[in-house]
């Protein structure tokens, strides 16, 4: 879940006056009545005040992987079909 975060230094916009840093610590999350850890995951941490933001990409990622509908086919619409003339769902054009 690396691959697209730079290494960077930020300022923290809870204290103003520590700097976040990338960290990976173990994210702890509810899956209903389940608890689900995920080891290695990358988070800004302040080095001030310790406050601490997840990755948003890095979250966007494991809430696909959460999904309750995750490798679920999708259910595709029919395309929209015109009514053809003489079927039983074309309507009468008064004249």
């Amino acid at each position: 879940m690396s691959e697209n975060l730079s290494p960077t230094v930020q300022p923290c916009n809870g204290c103003q006056a520590g700097q976040m840093h990338l960290k990976y610590m173990t994210y702890f999350t509810w899956l209903g009545d389940e608890l689900i850890t995920v080891s290695n995951f990358p988070a800004w941490v302040c080095d001030v005040c310790g406050k601490r933001e997840y990755d948003p990409h890095a979250m966007n990622q494991l809430n696909l992987l959460l999904n309750p509908n995750a490798g679920r086919p999708t259910k595709q619409k029919s395309p929209l079909r015109p009514n053809r003339p003489g079927s039983k769902n074309s309507r009468a054009t008064p004249e």
